[in-house]
């Protein structure tokens, strides 16, 4: 219900927008601009999923592969005690608890083109134990929200921009990054488990915690002792290593099993192309919407006015030109990153600005996006409280990248 309402204010804000702007600044151009927005941003919805075609293909047809020959079902049974606890509503040691772990761990390794073939495929999988169709299950919300707060351990593709931009020292946001975006993952975690009334000290939960924080904290410690022109190389190649070994554990334990694995991977390539024709019209929908929205110019009367009202409480207001990124990130991934070079273009790649442009980027996810295209994949139409809780996530990792960007930078 909270999308709906939304998805037709981003339209009326919009028209209401244009219109002052024809009236009283004689702008004769603004609707021809939002109407060829609608027409842009429609045309962009059917090539994203026409390029998550041949991705979620591929990556749908080595799941058959795994789930044929046992791998996936011996990851679900690694983290059975820790998800079982986080998905209660789930049978135990169900095969969907494999598809989730490596949507997650794809996530933190930031191999956005593989996570998200897999996040539909752990979708899928729940969409088969949900007994209303058409509703979001909790446990649909749960990997859901855990999805748009975005933990990612190496963010790749920032540390790659700012290298092409010439930055000194490319790898100078990776801290700063996992920092904002731990927060945001927990506070995802934390608001979902609120309404679900998940009990968060549970010694399991805890101890598998506290291994992913002791993770995370080493690899700050190891990065933080070599050279910084190794980091991106290191995580970069680490990154692809660790996704063609999966690869391999797949196809070869179902050779051991004596899986034809052409036959099982050309059976779940044809789910892939499925799920990709799906997904059109949600994406398109919601793609046009934000579309006609910045257009309208209100992001940026949004940026201006939180700006105001910042300098108005006597608050630094060095990182407000770097807002747009944070605004646009849970709307559009491609727009947040072109928002991003536009700010260390300006600014420098080096500067404030540039790197708290970068750290927004890193801190959260897309949510909108993410909801459009995971739900839309399997028709859910009431998704409840899982936007509300996506947001919520959103706002933390923005509140966080902000105070520890001053903290590193200024």
């Amino acid at each position: 219900m909270v999308l709906n309402y939304l998805w037709a204010a981003f339209f009326l804000i919009a028209f209401a927008i244009a219109l002052f702007q024809l009236i009283f600044f004689n702008d004769v151009e603004i609707f021809q601009k939002l109407v060829a927005s609608t027409f842009d941003n429609a045309k962009l919805g059917f090539e994203i999923s026409l390029g998550l075609t041949g991705v979620m293909t591929l990556w749908l047809g080595l799941m058959k592969v795994g789930e044929r020959g046992g791998i996936i079902a011996i990851f679900a049974r690694l983290v059975a005690p820790f998800f079982n606890r986080l998905f209660p509503e789930l049978p135990k040691n169900h095969p969907v608890f494999g598809s989730i772990l490596m949507n997650f761990s794809a996530n933190m390794l930031g191999l956005d083109n593989a996570a998200t073939p897999l996040g539909l495929k752990a979708m899928k999988e729940m969409q088969e134990l949900n007994p209303i169709k058409e509703r979001a299950s909790n446990a649909q919300i749960m990997f859901l929200v855990l999805n748009t707060s975005g933990l990612t351990i190496i963010p790749i593709s920032i540390m790659v921009f700012r290298a092409q931009l010439g930055a000194v020292d490319p790898s100078d946001v990776f801290i700063p990054i996992l920092l904002a975006t731990f927060f945001s993952t927990l506070v995802g975690l934390i608001s979902v488990a609120i309404y679900q009334r998940i009990n968060l000290f549970n010694p399991v939960i805890l101890a598998y915690l506290g291994t992913l924080l002791l993770l995370i904290a080493s690899l700050i410690y190891y990065f933080s002792t070599i050279p910084q022109e190794q980091i991106s190389i290191i995580s970069t190649v680490a990154s692809n290593v660790i996704l063609f070994s999966i690869i391999i554990s797949f196809i070869g334990l179902a050779l051991i099993r004596k899986v034809n694995v052409y036959e099982a991977f050309i059976e779940g390539a044809k789910e892939g192309f499925t799920v990709a024709i799906t997904i059109i019209p949600y994406l398109v929908a919601i793609l046009v919407a934000i579309g006609v929205f910045r257009t309208s110019g209100a992001l940026d009367m949004l940026v201006n006015g939180m700006g105001y009202l910042i300098a108005l409480a006597g608050v630094n207001t060095d990182f407000v030109p770097a807002l747009p990124v944070a605004f646009m990130k849970p709307l559009s991934g491609s727009g947040a990153r072109g928002l991003m070079v536009e700010a260390m273009t300006n600014y420098g790649v080096d500067s404030f600005v540039g790197r708290m442009a970068s750290v927004f980027q890193g801190s959260t996810e897309t949510t909108f996006y993410i909801l459009a295209v995971y739900f839309g994949s399997v028709g859910i139409k009431r998704s409840r409280y899982a936007l509300t809780c996506g947001l919520l996530a959103d706002l933390a990792g923005i509140l966080a990248a902000i105070f520890i960007a001053y903290m590193f930078f200024h």
